[in-house]
């Protein structure tokens, strides 16, 4: 039996492109029945409002061929036969090795990701033009057993506070699951390196102060019933789902921005592929002129620089990073051999 295909017309900034989708009614999501066809539209009707958080970065995507349910991988690089309004820029990854990017610019371009059976979208914190220095500090608060959404909105209602104190503005959003993404946007200065330090740095910070609450350990047997400061998305070429972007769940959730004043109150299975489209319509994006004033990150990096003074050093990278300087050894404590007595 052949395959079915539509063509989609998709507005823009260079006028309407017609974007052809295969197998439209292919089911993505079993449970509420979202197939390939619905996915595409509320990326168009979410368009404005997702370019503006992850337009004109590179990108990964993470395609689902034959639904959520499946088997999946991420692209990283052009394919061949992209269409020309499907830009890339060359980045740099940890091991060294330099290869291009994706980019998404345009409305078209983020329906032909949806016609190449992506679902979710993983932005870098920084822009194309400039790959290497980050414009967002991105804190992920990441829920242990025992824990769950409302204890990391109220992390994250102190981190918001923390970050005021040091000249920062956080944005948070829903991740889509049981945790939390803040992001501050920041002048686009530093490396890397010095940003993760500055995630560490606000991290450990914000452990000091409610040590009951909050946990900075990369080993999950030492994290307890706490809400664990995922520091090392700050890394090179770590991402999370962007800003608007459906998540490979059950219930097709989306992570959704929301504001502060709501955030107590929000219901993150609530933010779904169906009823996102009206929410912009009806509150708007609580993210729009994110990025007109940006801050620094200078005094985090003072507060690196102590804790370094303090004997506090670099923590553990993630494993499939070469190893890095000051890095203590990736061994899982328990494991550790003990020295001899």
């Amino acid at each position: 039996m052949a395959s079915t295909a539509i063509v989609l017309t998709v507005p823009g900034p260079h006028g309407d492109r017609e974007v052809r989708l295969s197998s439209p009614e292919r089911v993505l999501w079993e449970e509420p029945g979202i197939t390939k066809q619905e996915l595409a539209e509320y990326l168009i009707e979410v368009a404005p409002a997702f370019l503006t958080a992850n337009g004109d970065r590179p990108v990964s995507l993470q395609r689902f061929p034959g639904g959520v349910d499946g088997e999946w991988f991420f692209s990283k690089n052009p394919p061949k036969g992209a269409p020309a309004y499907v830009r890339a820029v060359d980045v740099v990854y940890p091991s060294g090795r330099q290869h291009p990017q994706l980019v998404l610019d345009e409305a078209a371009a983020v329906v032909w990701a949806a016609q190449m059976n992506t679902v979710v979208f993983h932005p870098w914190p920084s822009r194309a033009a400039d790959p290497d220095r980050p414009d967002e500090l991105r804190i992920d608060l990441d829920p242990q057993p025992g824990t769950d959404f409302a204890d990391a909105f109220r992390v994250a209602a102190s981190l918001r506070e923390l970050l005021t104190e040091v000249g920062l503005t956080g944005f948070v959003k829903t991740s889509g699951n049981r945790g939390v993404h803040v992001f501050a946007p920041i002048e686009p200065e530093h490396e890397f390196l010095d940003v993760r330090h500055a995630v560490i740095a606000a991290a450990r910070e914000l452990e000091r102060r409610d040590p009951s609450r909050v946990t900075t350990s990369w080993w999950k047997e030492e994290r307890g019933e706490r809400i664990f400061v995922d520091y090392n998305q700050a890394n090179r070429d770590r991402t999370m789902a962007g800003a608007y972007s459906p998540r490979a769940l059950a219930a097709a959730t989306v992570s959704c921005p929301v504001t502060w004043d709501e955030l107590p109150e929000v219901d993150p299975g609530a933010f779904t592929v169906r009823t996102v489209p009206e929410r912009l319509r009806s509150v708007g994006d609580p993210w729009a002129g994110m990025h007109d004033h940006p801050g620094r990150i200078d005094v985090l990096l003072q507060w690196w620089e102590r804790d370094l003074e303090q004997g506090l050093g670099e923590l553990p990278f993630p494993p499939d990073f070469p190893k890095m300087p000051g890095e203590p050894p990736r061994v899982q404590p328990s494991r550790a051999k003990l020295p001899e007595e």
